[in-house]
């Protein structure tokens, strides 16, 4: 499996070297291209990579990074913390995004 270092670095070698141009934003029913004022709910997009980081000494440096193409071909980078810093979302949203599906998951 890929090393992709750390979260930095990561996001750079989606970007860079896999093709997830831009940066989405996840709302609690949708994630948003805010750079192209758009939205996305959860039958709009896939997860194709899912990176998970966690802090030596600090829980709340503990963060995941999706790398989503949505319906119509954006690719991008969607970074949300989890645990104690994690955010409350959607049902749908929260199934679309879960961790125990049949998806590749790296811890780098």
């Amino acid at each position: 499996m890929k090393d992709y270092g750390t979260l930095s670095q990561a996001i750079n070698k989606l970007k860079l070297e896999e093709g997830y141009e831009y940066d989405f934003n996840l709302l609690d029913e949708k994630i948003e291209l805010k750079s192209e004022k758009e939205f996305f709910h959860h039958d709009e997009f896939e997860v194709d990579k899912v990176l998970r980081f966690e802090g030596m000494s600090n829980p709340d440096d503990n963060a995941i990074l999706y790398a989503v193409t949505t319906n119509n071909g954006k690719k991008g980078v969607l970074v949300d913390g989890y645990g104690i810093s994690s955010g409350q979302i959607s049902k749908a949203m929260l199934d679309k995004l879960d961790l125990k599906e049949d998806r590749p998951i790296s811890d780098r």
